[in-house]
């Protein structure tokens, strides 16, 4: 890959360019990719990053090491003076950084392996397509050092895989694995014939090469449905489909479509 940008990264988040797809990797494999202030603030300039680049049409997200992201640092909250203080600016920073990440018009899939925990998991589900390695433990973790979801999981979680789920998850702290996070829907493959991140890569690439306008209003349809009535949704659905219909990409498609 190239198009690195280290001073943008920072370490922590590193960011590359390929094939239309923005790689986007949690760097701190060494804590298990836990989350601590700087690179919160680093994950959210990579997303801006991704977001302002016309040339970038899909977004790869993944963690390094081990682990694809143990949530938020908790050793950085101890170490804080004020951990409330911390905690709360750290949870508004990861949270807006992932609200930004939701709410791109481009798809973003994300590879992950070890353990998903935490703000992780808030993480995952701003994404549009995960693909885990066998071997992946999702868990909410909060419950287990006293502390509530942030970043959205309350919001998100239940949507995704149910009320009653949801909240098995949050109070008994029990880790799920890949295969049922994929029966649930937390996932969207579970990757059994090799690397997930290659595999996410491919799906990636495969997304950046397609009819991108489209791909990224619907990613924008689907995910603001849940914040409108069921009449504002089909007016929005129909004013987007009248769009799409008029650009050359969507032209091509359909005359190759009546051809056949």
């Amino acid at each position: 890959m190239t198009d690195t940008n280290p001073t943008a990264a920072c370490d922590l988040i590193r960011y590359e360019n390929s094939d239309a797809v923005a790689h986007i990797e949690l760097n701190r494999p060494q804590e298990s990719n836990a989350i601590d202030q700087p690179t919160a603030q680093a994950l959210e300039m990579a997303i801006d990053r991704a977001a302002a680049d016309e040339a970038v049409r899909a977004i790869l997200v993944t963690g390094a090491g081990k682990r694809f992201c143990a949530g938020g640092d908790l050793r950085s909250m101890l170490a804080a003076d004020d951990h409330a203080l911390y905690l709360e600016g750290l949870a508004e920073t990861l949270d807006r950084a992932l609200r930004k990440l939701a709410q791109l018009e481009k798809p973003v899939v994300a590879a992950v392996q070890g353990a998903v925990a935490g703000a992780g998991i808030a993480l995952i589900l701003s994404c549009d397509l995960v693909i885990a390695d066998p071997s992946t433990k999702f868990v909410l973790a909060y419950s287990g050092v006293g502390l509530t979801p942030d970043c959205g999981t309350s919001y998100l979680l239940p949507r995704a895989i149910g009320q009653q789920r949801a909240l098995a998850m949050a109070l008994t702290n029990r880790a799920v694995t890949a295969d049922e996070a994929l029966a649930w829907g937390l996932i969207a493959e579970v990757a059994t014939d090799g690397s997930p991140t290659k595999r996410a890569f491919d799906l990636a690439k495969s997304l950046a090469a397609g009819p991108h306008l489209a791909l990224g209003q619907t990613r924008r349809l689907i995910r603001g449905g849940w914040e409108s009535t069921r009449a504002e949704v089909g007016a929005e659905e129909a004013r987007t489909i009248a769009r799409a219909i008029a650009t050359p990409g969507a032209q091509n498609l359909l005359e190759k479509f009546v051809a056949r």
